[in-house]
């Protein structure tokens, strides 16, 4: 059995070498491996540390270097598109996913023949920010996806073959890998390990980039955001209706009474706020599938290390 590892690499200069290496010595006793990384526009020498990687460890160790920042699943995605083993692995570049864990998970999945098993943790040592994320996703993806309510999606899994070769028929330039998983199956397990500190650096999700993850999950994968923008239409379409039909009820009782400014200016604010808000969900629709057809890719590999 061939086991192949999908490390995506962003200004790892410092880790990236400890990190093969230790995942080398654990895999050595078990059997066939393959370690695939994949630089995403790193700004610091990652490239460098990872072609030496590559001299030094021969066929063990391949290398894509991606053109540009393009993004995590993006980086994930193009190390699929690589991968020969029978299962594969991705693994972050920081080590809050413990080597040691690896040999636990891979035999957990191919006993219980998953077509992937996500890991979750007792205890998240992610920053406030990421675990607020984490939580937002989480709640997301339980409406948007219908994701099972105990499942995390965590970045380091086990995946088969099987699902991998679905998964790389995705050609799209906005992929969120958890839609485009919990779409193809639902042999889906879940695997506790440890989650430790990150040993350099800190983390690369910005709440900019964490904003672009859920818009692509929510117009990638759903069309709910739509429906729910008609619903909340209908809703204020009846309130408007029973507020106008309230109005005349209250002229012809008691003609004195003076129109309700500000009644006149909440609703004009709030339909109006309502309106933009169905338009630009809207147009994020129609500039994704105008993007789409014109052939945005979802990656670019530069330079390729084998």
């Amino acid at each position: 059995m061939l086991v192949s590892f999908v490390i995506p690499v962003y200004n790892s200069e410092t880790t990236i070498g400890l990190l093969v290496e230790m995942l080398g010595k654990e895999m050595q006793a078990v059997g066939e491996f393959e370690i695939i990384l994949v630089n995403d526009g790193s700004k610091d020498h990652s490239k460098e540390v990872c072609i030496g990687l590559v001299e030094k460890y021969k066929t063990k160790v391949r290398f894509f270097n991606l053109a540009k920042n393009f993004g995590e699943h993006n980086a994930v995605l193009a190390g699929l598109t690589q991968v020969r083993g029978d299962y594969t692995v991705i693994l972050d570049d920081d080590f809050q996913n413990p080597v040691s864990e690896v040999i636990r998970l891979i035999d957990y999945a191919q006993k219980n023949d998953y077509d992937v098993v996500y890991t979750y943790y007792a205890e998240k040592r992610h920053s406030l920010l990421r675990n607020i994320g984490s939580w937002l996703n989480d709640r997301a993806a339980n409406w948007m996806l219908k994701k099972p309510k105990d499942l995390y999606l965590s970045s380091f899994k086990i995946m088969n073959r099987f699902l991998v070769s679905e998964i790389i028929k995705y050609s799209n330039p906005y992929p969120y890998l958890d839609g485009i998983l919990l779409q193809v199956t639902s042999n889906i397990g879940k695997f506790k390990v440890e989650h430790h500190e990150r040993k350099e650096g800190k983390s690369g999700y910005t709440f900019k980039k964490l904003f672009s993850l859920w818009m692509n999950m929510f117009t990638n994968f759903s069309i709910l955001p739509l429906r729910s923008t008609m619903f909340l239409g209908f809703i204020f379409a009846i309130a408007g209706f029973m507020i106008g039909l309230y109005s005349i009820y209250e002229k012809f009782t008691n003609p004195v009474v003076p129109s309700g400014y500000t009644m006149v200016m909440f609703m004009i604010t709030t339909l109006s706020g309502i309106q933009l808000i169905a338009i630009g969900m809207l147009g994020e629709y129609l500039g994704r599938v105008f993007i789409s057809i014109n052939k945005k890719p979802p990656f670019v590999i530069k330079d390729s290390f084998e």
